[in-house]
């Protein structure tokens, strides 16, 4: 019994070194491939970077008493820069092409697509404008259109007492006439 476990081992050894080896070999190949994956997503950040100094100019005109617009870098797998919340600029599949898209309830729509900071930094000021031009409209109260109250046709009231006034009697009439009858 001791014989095959002995042989066991001789066999197993081997294995090991080069289960190690090819362990070693991953673990290297993985962080060479970690590093492009930083060093690429360290480049798509400074690009937003960038674009983001570009776009200075722009927020420093928009009025403080606006507040629709929280710019900001936000760095996860993707990058992006916030414009407000649902519109921002990530990199597109080639990492130096810009993306300019909006969320909306029916999906993701692409504003504008670009390699120039400057055609992004136009769609981004015409996308300002229009929430601007938005929110001021939301900010107008209308006042509420009042129905025309339409008056109703005054009826005579004299008719009203002159219709009591027969029914009352003929109810007395009818009233003395069974009182009168009965007492015969």
């Amino acid at each position: 019994m001791s014989e095959p476990q002995n042989a066991g081992t001789n066999a197993s050894q081997p294995r090991t070194v080069r289960l190690r080896d090819a362990l070693l070999k991953a673990r290297i190949e993985a962080a060479d491939r970690t590093g492009v994956v930083v060093d690429l997503r360290d480049a798509e950040v400074a690009r937003l970077e960038i674009l983001n100094d570009a776009l200075d100019p722009l927020f420093a005109e928009v009025p403080d008493r606006v507040d629709l617009f929280d710019r900001g870098i936000s760095q996860g797998d993707t990058p992006r820069l916030w414009i407000d919340v649902v519109a921002h600029i990530m990199m597109g599949r080639d990492k130096r092409m810009y993306r300019f898209v909006q969320d909306t309830r029916h999906g993701r729509i692409v504003l504008a697509e670009s390699h120039d900071t400057g055609a992004i930094v136009e769609a981004v000021t015409d996308y300002v404008a229009r929430r601007m031009v938005e929110r001021e409209r939301a900010m107008i109260v209308m006042p509420e259109p009042k129905p025309p109250v339409a008056e109703k046709p005054r009826r005579s009231r004299v008719w009203s007492f002159l219709l009591g006034f027969i029914l009352g009697a003929v109810a007395l009439f009818g009233f003395a006439l069974f009182a009168s009858l009965r007492s015969w």
